[in-house]
């Protein structure tokens, strides 16, 4: 009599393949979450880390529309916007709402407006596309700056955001809204990452590669694409509430420009279509990168150039890095990132 021990090999070895590959993250989130607001300065947290967790999760957002699903969009900022000051207003007139539940809520309400702006996209492509999503960031900001009821009527249209309290526990110091921030990317970052794992992501990526062929096949390519501008709008929506109410610490149209659209799409190029974590990485580019540039030009350019001109030279010097990684490395930095850790880790 033969016994067969290859389901129960199959049953452990499972888990071990997935400890495996997760320690590194988890060792990450570990550190992340109990290092970091241990020895991080006031300054690293407020300066890098919240801008860089917030524009992380917009990444991710833009990410699963534009690098799964290949819809291309030049409407984040606008998105944001529609999260931060939904979420300002619901504050501010539904007493007594918590303010986890204001934050889904704002986020429903990115979702709405992505949606509307996202149904030429079942006509349009490609850079037709991205300028449908080009007026949804100057129409949001018309709205925003035209009818003062969305800033409560602040005749400058700056806003101080609401505290950060959860349950009665107060986020007001840096590492407190650190860890706010950090908390909700993780949670959003985890549900992207299950998502682009089950059918539904399976399904964006048909439709980006060929969408005729992913209709023979049987999967619904116009209620897939609005899926995809639904959920990423949502999570950029939320991402948006964190630039205003844990960075930025004010509301305002102006922190929601053309710009701040570009600056998303440009980290999710740097760090990696279709890949979660190269919208960590690029954010980590983006955010780190200028500033280590002006504190170089200060110290060794300031005695001979102004403070425009070394700025305008921190531009020309990203572009030209941006350049550099899309000639050398179109994946971006996670492929990078990946034939590096197949280097010192082979499996």
């Amino acid at each position: 009599m033969t016994i067969s021990l290859a389901p129960s090999s199959r049953r452990f070895s499972a888990p071990r393949a997935w400890l495996r590959a997760a320690w590194p993250w988890l060792l990450l989130l570990l550190a992340a979450y109990v290092v970091v607001p241990w020895i991080a300065s006031a300054y690293l947290i407020d300066a890098l880390l919240i801008p860089f967790l917030a524009l992380s999760l917009a990444a991710v957002g833009l990410n699963l529309l534009t690098g799964y699903a290949g819809q291309l969009s030049l409407g984040s900022a606008a998105f944001m916007a529609v999260g931060a000051f939904a979420a300002y207003n619901l504050n501010l007139r539904v007493a007594g709402l918590p303010l986890l539940v204001s934050i889904v809520l704002a986020g429903l309400a990115a979702t709405a407006i992505g949606l509307v702006f996202g149904l030429p996209s079942l006509r349009l492509r490609g850079f037709y596309l991205a300028v449908s999503t080009l007026a949804a960031q100057f129409f949001v900001q018309w709205v925003l700056v035209k009818f003062s009821w969305f800033s409560n009527d602040n005749p400058s249209g700056v806003i101080d955001a609401p505290p950060l309290v959860v349950g009665g526990l107060a986020f007001d110091t840096p590492a407190g809204r650190y860890l706010f921030a950090l908390a909700i990317v993780t949670v959003l970052t985890l549900l992207c990452w299950r998502l682009v794992q089950s059918q539904t992501g399976h399904h964006f990526i048909a439709v980006r590669d060929n969408e005729q062929a992913a209709r023979v096949i049987g999967v619904p390519v116009l209620r897939t694409k609005l899926l995809a501008f639904a959920i990423s709008s949502f999570v950029i929506g939320v991402a948006g509430v964190l630039w205003g109410f844990v960075y930025l610490r004010t509301v305002e149209p102006a922190g929601f420009n053309l710009d701040r659209s570009l600056q998303i799409l440009f980290i999710v190029i740097i760090g990696g279509l279709a890949t979660i974590r190269g919208a960590f990485f690029g954010a980590a580019l983006i955010v780190v990168f200028p500033l280590l540039l002006s504190r170089l030009g200060s110290l060794l350019l300031g005695q001979w150039f102004d403070s425009g001109v070394l700025e305008m030279s921190q531009r020309i010097v990203l572009g030209a890095l941006i350049i550099f990684f899309l000639i050398v490395e179109p994946q971006g930095l996670a492929a990078l990132w990946q034939r590096g850790r197949q280097r010192l880790w082979p499996s």
